[in-house]
């Protein structure tokens, strides 16, 4: 059997590396030639809450030939429409292409693909590159997750070869109501990643102050409430029920999601968002389809996401240049 990681960036280095470290034959692919050049000299290096160094393969996309059973898809969905359509033609006949992108790619990639061949994953955990080939896992060894799932009925052949792959590295939770995990992982990436990259900060420096924790609480509310009124059931994240813990229909429960939001991330406080790493390379961000994905789910719905759509107005607008990542942001959700 053959499979690839395209975009093998932190999230994918890494986990590349254990599947590697497992004995399982796996290809990283991905368009930063430096990065490339670095894991065929050095392996794969990953630090951070663990420490290790992995011999894997490693190449450029202009290099790939032949066909795989398993993608495994981590790139920004900026250019789905293109890369999925390139990857068909390395996908084998029955061959399935699992995306961990942010937000719900499933139905867009479904279009190309057809639905059987298609399966989302979520992770549950962080990474950051900090030099081509060394990557920092910022997530504890115990937050090291999976959700996996489809959006066909009827499941691929290879889902349970992928449970098997992910398995290598962590826990991995079989989802039937799939479309529910999405907005889970969608919630969590909206309120903290939306701020991080806001902010210019962590996930827990975003939870800390009061004044920035009122954001991200807000944030939080604005996608229950719409998975609520769109009849969406919100699944649990690693066992704990995020809409039981964090929702709120009266002064005392705000209170109390207000006081347990820096705990319910505490794992992840260190992970810096995806959309904050491309900021600060002066990249794009895929705020659309995270923070725009609510926004647009509310439209849908006919539910008002105002702090949603400030987040989208607010990056897009560091994108162009008119503001820098940092706390005075705030002063725009007045």
């Amino acid at each position: 059997m053959r499979i690839a990681i395209y975009g093998a960036g932190s999230l994918g280095t890494i986990l590349g590396a254990f599947i590697s470290k497992a004995g399982v034959p796996i290809e990283l692919i991905n368009r930063n030639k430096a990065h490339v050049s670095a894991l065929k000299e050095n392996g794969a290096q990953v630090v951070g809450t663990m420490n290790f160094c992995q011999p894997v393969v490693a190449y450029t996309p202009d290099e790939m030939s032949g066909t795989y059973d398993i993608i495994f898809l981590m790139t920004k969905q900026q250019h789905n429409a293109e890369v999925v359509q390139m990857l068909k033609g390395f996908l084998a006949s029955d061959g399935v292409l699992v995306t961990f992108q942010n937000g719900l790619p499933e139905v867009q990639i479904a279009e190309v693909l057809g639905e059987e061949r298609v399966l989302g994953c979520t992770v549950a955990w962080g990474a950051t590159m900090q030099t081509p080939g060394v990557c920092e896992l910022t997530s504890e060894s115990d937050a090291l997750s999976f959700s996996l799932g489809a959006i066909s009925k009827q499941r691929s052949k290879h889902f349970a070869k992928v449970k098997e792959l992910l398995e290598m590295m962590g826990t991995v939770e079989v989802e039937e109501n799939f479309l529910g995990t999405r907005w889970s992982k969608l919630l969590i990436n909206a309120a903290f990643s939306g701020m991080s990259a806001v902010l210019g900060c962590t996930f827990g420096e975003a939870a800390g102050p009061k004044d920035s924790r009122r954001i991200v609480q807000a944030l939080i509310k604005e996608c229950i409430d719409v998975c609520q009124v769109g009849g969406i059931r919100i699944e649990p994240v690693q066992g704990k029920d995020i809409v039981k813990l964090l929702n709120y229909t009266n002064a005392l429960k705000r209170a109390f999601s207000f006081f347990i939001i820096p705990i319910a991330i505490r794992k992840h406080a260190k992970l810096k968002a995806s959309m904050l790493q491309d900021l600060e390379k002066g990249k794009l961000t895929e705020v659309d389809a995270i923070n725009g994905a609510v926004s647009e789910y509310g439209q849908k719905v006919n539910f008002p996401t105002p702090m949603n759509d400030k987040v989208v107005e607010i990056i897009h607008r560091i994108e162009q240049g008119e503001l820098k990542p940092c706390f005075d942001n705030l002063k725009y959700f007045k």
